[in-house]
């Protein structure tokens, strides 16, 4: 999955009558293992413009500043000087709440100059990327969720690149787990694999803007061809859904071509909100938050149910003993979940109506479910180990080896020392002092026993 680096890189295009083509092109080139668009999208305003026009001094000064910054620590409002300016941002962490504010006041502190205040360092400007189809916003929903394979068509780079972020960011808290191609080129090692006909599209999201890729995709399920933005404050023309089979010519017009049926109805209230506010000039930072309120009380709506039931496959508490091995989570039954959507299922907190049950059905086939089953499977095996180490530790282990053999204590003794490893390596949350009572647990026992038992253990 494409998620181990983002790049952003403007470009200035001079002419240059020496050089073959009549243009001199050069780029500034930003790589991070960070997703921080907003910010790096900022700071890349600031510098590319310098580098420019005084090259690579400008260059080695801005990286020596950079060096300098901060560890972006989860919750930290962070203050980041570079060429006279402070940019301050906060780092989002796992405890903020689900589309709330991402800035929080804090302490006001002497800077010259007065810090630059970024709102956001990774969330896009959803309304901008969606803004020539916010009718069919219902449809992507649906076609990222299930891991669909999904070609952007769009007229550069930047919004190519913005498009298939913001989609994949669509689904969030829901994790996109198929893999996505911000700016897909015919120089990519995958380009003979995701261009054969031979075989069904992997489940990705690509974003090209080659206009030799329209014939390339024709195959391709679900297609969406991106013509160039308006200007901010105009009604942008909404594009139609057509059928794949117009996909021919190098002068298609903008659409989705796709032939997949929606399972929920669209939002027509959300649809008319768009709209007005794009003819009364709202703002676009304003119709984001919308669109992402939106998406994200639909993800909410989607994946509850699925938590709710996740949930009740966890063994009761009161089933973890300290002296067996800790009881499992119980298997995912798809026919059993279904059966909990009459009473519990997304019309409880979405007034959207729609085929939810075909919807579930087919995101049980997709990559995003294996993923999502997979993190809360494993979250849930954790738990039970964390719970079954604090309930060793409140048991009275001397009391047990007191009757027993030599072999069954070395046995204990080699059973604790596993869990213990396993719990730090999965740094797995348990009570204070619970690993420390059971390290001296064990050393109090090997203690106890003969001296080549002791050499053996103390070795290993």
């Amino acid at each position: 999955m494409f998620t181990t680096e983002t790049l952003w890189s403007p470009c200035r295009q001079v002419k240059d009558v020496s050089v073959k083509r009549g243009y001199f092109q050069k780029s500034l080139v930003l790589v991070s293992r960070l997703p921080y668009t907003h910010l790096f999208h900022a700071l890349l305003q600031l510098v590319a413009p310098e580098f420019f026009e005084k090259l690579e001094p400008c260059l080695e000064t801005v990286c020596n500043e950079i060096d300098q910054w901060p560890p972006p620590v989860p919750g930290q409002t962070l203050n980041l000087p570079v060429m006279g300016m402070v940019l301050q941002v906060r780092i989002p962490s796992k405890s903020d709440k689900p589309g709330g504010s991402p800035v929080r006041q804090v302490a006001r502190e002497d800077l010259l100059p007065t810090p630059t205040l970024l709102p956001t360092i990774h969330e896009l400007d959803l309304f901008k990327c969606f803004q020539s189809v916010l009718v069919h916003l219902q449809m992507l929903w649906e076609l990222v969720l299930l891991g669909e394979p999904l070609v952007i068509m769009a007229p550069s780079p930047t919004v190519s690149s913005e498009t298939v972020l913001a989609l994949v960011s669509s689904i969030s808290p829901l994790k996109f787990c198929c893999d996505f191609r911000p700016y897909f080129t015919i120089h990519d090692s995958e380009f003979r694999e995701y261009t054969t006909r031979t075989q069904a599209p992997p489940s990705v999201v690509l974003g090209v803007t080659n206009p030799f890729f329209i014939k390339t995709f024709q195959s391709w399920p679900h297609v969406v061809r991106l013509g160039e933005i308006k200007m901010s404050g105009d009604l942008p023309k909404q594009v139609k859904v057509k059928k794949l089979s117009k996909l021919k010519t190098l002068d298609t017009k903008p659409g989705v071509y796709t032939a997949f049926r929606s399972f929920l109805h669209k939002d027509k209230i959300l649809i008319r909100r768009l709209l007005k506010g794009i003819q009364r000039k709202r703002p676009s930072e304003v119709q984001s938050a919308i669109i992402r309120r939106h998406l994200l009380e639909l993800t909410q709506s989607f994946i509850i149910p699925l938590e709710r039931y996740m949930a009740s496959l966890m063994p009761l508490q009161r089933s973890v003993t300290a002296w067996k091995t800790p009881p499992q989570v119980r298997p995912f039954s798809q026919d059993e979940f279904m059966a909990t959507l009459e009473h519990t299922g997304p019309q409880l907190t979405s007034l959207l109506k729609g085929d939810w049950m075909g919807l579930y059905r087919k995101f049980f086939r997709s990559p995003n479910f294996d993923g999502w089953y997979r993190q809360r499977h494993k979250e849930m095996t954790q738990k039970l180990e964390s719970l079954h180490l604090e309930v060793i530790c409140d048991a009275d282990l001397l009391g047990w080896t007191k009757d027993k053999s030599e072999v069954e204590i070395v046995d204990l003794v080699l059973k604790l020392r596993e869990k213990m490893v396993r719990a730090r390596r999965q740094q797995l949350q348990v009570r204070d002092g619970v690993l420390n009572k059971l390290d001296d647990f064990i050393h109090s026992i090997i203690g106890s026993l003969p001296e080549d038992l002791q050499t053996v253990l103390n070795t290993q």
